[in-house]
């Protein structure tokens, strides 16, 4: 059924490759301690001083669109949601519920739509941001066509959300549609018409590889139901495992040779293909295909430090970023404003620390990082 086209250039590995990749993690690996320390640290030294005002301005109600939230379920309420025993068993899995802002106890007691009214509810309070993007993720389709419940690590159905989504006036229906599904073009045309803004996709957990030919008539369906493809990109490190050469930047260029828009999740940050880092193997795209977008989601997160800066050093890459927070991959140790010290003045950090609302802070640190007001916008006008 499948014609998986695998990346056959893995480069060297003599043995100065080897010793210079040692070196690089090493240095790689001090460098996250040191900044672990300062957030660590940072804190506690100035906890006694008040933080400054936040540096909202009064008429910021911007209206911006957040175009990647995700949303914790484990199948209460009838939500038919699941997750793995391989990712509910890992050391992640209560970082996610504490950062969704619920306890499994509270799940199995008022069920799945408790993490949509929580995020509802924080988006409500939010002076920047006025809508969030709630996005479903499909499963692995085995060889017969069907859902493979034991490869598959999280399943957020595309029913679920769009039964619930219009309850809420600030959240939008994210869909996600397994290509290798025989019915994928169906389940296009369904989504379409309940209210869908937009696909997504994470290839190395639903095991797609966006260069195969055969998805060429899903392709020309998202293009004549005018749907974007927002597809991760890069390495994938938030789940149990992952096949990280299905997140090869220039896998893309099927769709996007086919018309698609496609949004590249994370600018390709992390991770290399074919000897090559995966954010340097998708700069060239976006010259050569107008379609071409990119999100900012996690970027401001420890292991993808320096890669916003350098999206917003490329005049051709700027008019191509859209806003994402990838919601809820904002807390300790993670996410802290101090990683930012000396690339955004102690005093604005200071007073962006003192933030409460988490839409507001993500915004507001991104913004003192360079990022223009047009990547908050373009996410609205690509929807629309």
């Amino acid at each position: 059924m499948r014609a998986l086209v695998r990346s056959g250039d893995r480069g060297r590995v003599g043995g100065r490759r080897v010793d210079r990749n040692v070196k690089r993690r090493g240095l790689r690996i001090r460098r996250l301690v040191l900044l672990l320390a300062l957030a660590l640290a940072l804190p506690v030294a100035y906890q006694l001083t008040p933080a400054a005002p936040p540096s909202v301005p009064p008429e910021a109600d911007e209206g911006f669109v957040d175009m990647h939230v995700h949303v914790g379920c484990v199948g209460t309420g009838g939500s038919g949601c699941f997750v793995s025993p391989a990712l509910s068993e890992s050391y992640k899995f209560p970082f996610y519920l504490r950062a969704f802002g619920v306890t499994e106890e509270e799940l199995e007691r008022e069920g799945d739509t408790l993490v949509l009214d929580r995020l509802s509810e924080a988006i409500g309070a939010s002076k920047r941001v006025n809508k969030a993007v709630v996005l479903a993720l499909d499963g692995v389709i085995d060889d017969t066509g069907k859902l493979d419940r034991e490869r598959t690590q999280v399943y957020v159905p595309n029913e679920y959300l769009a039964r619930e989504i219009p309850r809420y006036d600030n959240l939008l229906f994210g869909a996600s549609v397994n290509p290798y599904r025989p019915d994928a073009l169906e389940r296009l045309e369904w989504v379409k018409r309940h209210g869908a803004v937009l696909v997504k996709w994470i290839p190395a957990i639903m095991d797609i590889d966006p260069l195969d030919e055969t998805l060429v008539p899903f392709y020309r369906k998202l293009v004549a139901l005018e749907l974007p493809l927002l597809t991760h990109a890069g390495q994938e490190r938030s789940f149990a495992h992952a096949r990280d050469e299905l997140g090869d930047p220039l896998r893309l260029e099927l769709p996007l040779r086919l018309g698609v828009t496609v949004i590249a999740a994370h600018i390709a940050t992390t991770g290399e293909n074919g000897g090559e880092a995966n954010f340097d193997r998708i700069m060239p795209l976006f010259s050569k295909y107008p379609k071409l977008y990119a999100d900012i989601s996690s970027l401001t997160q420890i292991n993808k430090l320096g890669y916003l800066r350098r999206a917003l050093e490329r005049e051709e890459v700027v008019p191509r970023l859209v806003y994402g927070s990838d919601w809820p991959l904002q807390f300790f140790p993670l996410v802290s404003v101090w990683y930012q010290l000396g690339r955004v003045p102690f005093a604005e950090l200071k007073s962006i620390r003192g933030i409460s609302n988490q839409w507001d802070r993500d915004v507001a640190l991104k913004q003192a990082m360079g990022v223009p007001t047009s990547v908050f916008t373009r996410g609205a006008e690509l929807l629309r």
